[in-house]
């Protein structure tokens, strides 16, 4: 993914402001693994690793795909006897080493020491023998794989009972801010001009100019993939047995109660208003942006703002109760949704 690249893309925000993973989702994905009923949370604290990589309930080698900043690596890490980590990006290899490096300054986790980063992708996995993976997982990265080479490198590695879980996430909504909504799906989607705002030039004098909106800056076609989340990716049947599909669009109600729950819709946050406009400076189309108009700095860097501070501004228009906090409008706390997908699939 090339916005990992960019010299406007900041790896320490990115691990610093993106949403993390509920517990609830790693034990869905577990249970899949295991061949077990969705368990109660105390049924997976303490994993069992039987010795070798080739058991059918814990232990082995799990392979994280574009692994960021190494968040699902440390987390499912104490359910195998090794992580090897992945991800294209130096800067996400080398954040990723950081933080678990800081995550063992501490009383380790329970196998956090077993995990591996590397420079590497799906599509090229030669340092990988033969049937030596049990479980292979992309968060937030699948959208972005070139199949017609991944799918052959997958069926591969992974071993014959071994599982796949790809997830992720799209499209946060404001639940209850419905006006507030619109307005960032405009900024972020719109393509050409969003909003007009008058800025100071040199000489004193006030211009009008208009600011573009984010949505040609998506790298294409993984958002596409992303958005539509994940329907077009389907494991080849002569490889692929048990596939499984969780699917949440953002806004939708979500399954409630019984072992059921928390498998859909399982992205669900309350956050200040000033964490998510964090969040929404680590978007790739803001990335794409700001190299677009560099002439157009944020207010946090001194500049009249730029486009997610003009966002910021038209959503406070479209919430009266927000903008009547003045300066305190960033420590309303408000519940975000986001769509999500979860695939998973099992080696014949």
């Amino acid at each position: 993914m090339a916005t990992f690249a960019r010299p406007t893309f900041s790896a320490k925000n990115y691990a610093a402001f993106r949403p993390s993973y509920p517990a609830s989702l790693f034990r869905t994905v577990l249970s899949y693994h295991y061949q077990q009923p969705h368990p109660h949370p105390q049924q997976l604290q303490q994993p069992q690793k039987p010795g070798g990589g080739g058991g059918g309930g814990g232990g082995g080698l799990l392979l994280d795909i574009g692994c960021g900043h190494g968040l699902i690596a440390r987390a499912l890490a104490p359910h195998f006897d090794a992580v090897v980590a992945i991800d294209p990006s130096e800067g996400m290899v080398a954040q990723a080493r950081e933080m678990t490096r800081q995550s063992l300054s501490s009383p380790p986790a329970e196998g956090t020491s077993s995990i591996s980063f590397r420079q590497g992708s799906a599509e090229d996995l030669g340092f990988l023998g033969d049937g030596a993976v049990d479980a292979a997982v992309a968060g937030q990265a699948a959208h972005w794989f070139d199949y017609a080479r991944a799918w052959p490198e997958l069926a591969r590695v992974v071993r014959p009972g071994g599982t796949l879980a790809f997830w992720g996430y799209k499209d946060n909504v404001f639940v209850g801010a419905e006006r507030a909504t619109a307005v960032m799906e405009r900024f972020v989607y719109g393509v050409g001009e969003v909003a007009r705002v008058k800025v100071k030039q040199a000489d004193g004098e006030e211009k009008e100019i208009p600011i573009e909106g984010m949505g040609g800056f998506w790298e294409q076609p993984g958002r596409s993939i992303l958005r539509d989340l994940l329907r077009s990716v389907v494991p080849p049947e002569r490889d692929w047995t048990d596939v499984t599909r969780l699917e949440h669009e953002p806004g939708e109600a979500v399954d409630g109660g019984g072992a059921d729950e928390g498998r859909r819709g399982w992205l669900r946050r309350t956050m200040r208003l000033g964490e998510v406009e964090r969040y929404t400076r680590t978007f790739s189309c803001y990335n794409g942006w700001k190299e677009a108009h560099p002439e157009l700095k944020s207010r946090e860097e001194g500049g009249d703002g730029d486009v997610v501070d003009v966002m910021w501004d038209r959503m406070l228009d479209a919430m009266p109760e927000w903008k009547a906090q003045g300066e305190r409008w960033r420590d309303i706390e408000v519940v975000n949704d986001w769509g999500t997908h979860v695939l998973m699939a099992r080696r014949r």
